[in-house]
Order: C-alpha cells, then structure tokens, then sequence
C-alpha cells in the first residue's frame, strides 16, 4: 500500500507534544525574506489551547515585548513552524488564561504553581560533568598569565 503525504509537517509528532495552558515555550517559526529563509523565536505564555489534535488545532502565546503585550495565534500543524520548545510548566485551575491580559507580572506569577522545569533538568543530565570541569580549568588559566605579566613590568621599573 503507498502512503501519500500532502503536508510536510510530521503529523504523528505534532500530536505527541502535550502543549496546555500555563505552559511557557519557545516557538521557532521559518520567515522567509527574499531568497533566504531563517528561524525566529517566539517565546511566551500559553493562553489557551483550542480544537484539540484536529487538524484545525490552535495554540495561543502571549508575551511582553518593549512593556506592550503581543500575542501569536498558531496552528499546530502549521509547516512554517519548524519546532516547539517546552521551557516550564505550571499548573493553572483554567483551560483558558483570557485574565492575565489585564493582570500584571506579579499577579500571574502567584495564581500559577509552578512545576520543575525538565527541559533544564534533560538537558544538565546530557552534559558530561568532565567536560564542565576542563572548561572551568582552561578560562583560570589565561587569568594567571594576564597576573604574571602585569607584574613584570613594575619590577622592570
């Protein structure tokens, strides 16, 4: 049997990712300028979520940009889409977060439970811990050379 595929988007992949209201992510969105085509992240709140896996699905993110507040509708089966990160979760008591557009910074941030952050936590297990520990030795070393030298020309003197 042949499998023909209209969308370039992997459909299958796109309904796994668990996106809820609450959630903080980061959006990479293709814009194309011209001949070229480049990334643009778009990272910020998720204030609701509609039509659930369909193929209609949308997502809402609102971020503050410059003290004004600026808010994406996105569909999740969108191919200009090129990958979405979730950066935190936390637990709201609503599916839908109209309110927080006339709340303020510190008042959302109390009405929201966060959770730990596993994005963080994957990646911190990924990272050799010896690979750390050369990085941390090889940046001291330059700054006792830069010591030593400043101090030979005062005895030069």
């Amino acid at each position: 049997m042949t499998t023909i595929t209209f969308s370039p988007v992997n459909i299958k992949e796109r309904k796994k990712i668990d996106i809820r209201s609450g959630d903080t992510i980061r959006v990479w969105v293709k814009l194309k300028e011209g001949d070229k085509t480049r990334l643009q992240a778009f990272e910020g709140l998720v204030i609701a979520r509609k039509h659930g896996a369909e193929s209609g699905a949308t997502f809402t993110v609102r971020k503050i940009a410059s003290g004004v507040g600026v808010e994406k509708i996105f569909p999740l089966y969108s191919p200009t889409i090129d990958k979405i990160e979730i950066l935190s979760r936390s637990k709201t008591r609503r599916a839908k977060l109209y309110y927080v557009r006339e709340k303020t910074a510190k008042d959302t941030r109390r009405k929201m439970k966060r959770f730990s952050d596993f994005a963080t936590v994957k990646y911190q297990e990924m990272v050799p811990t010896e690979a750390m520990e050369e990085e941390v030795v090889t940046a001291e070393a330059p700054a006792e050379e830069v010591k030593a030298e400043a101090a030979e020309p005062a005895k030069k003197e």
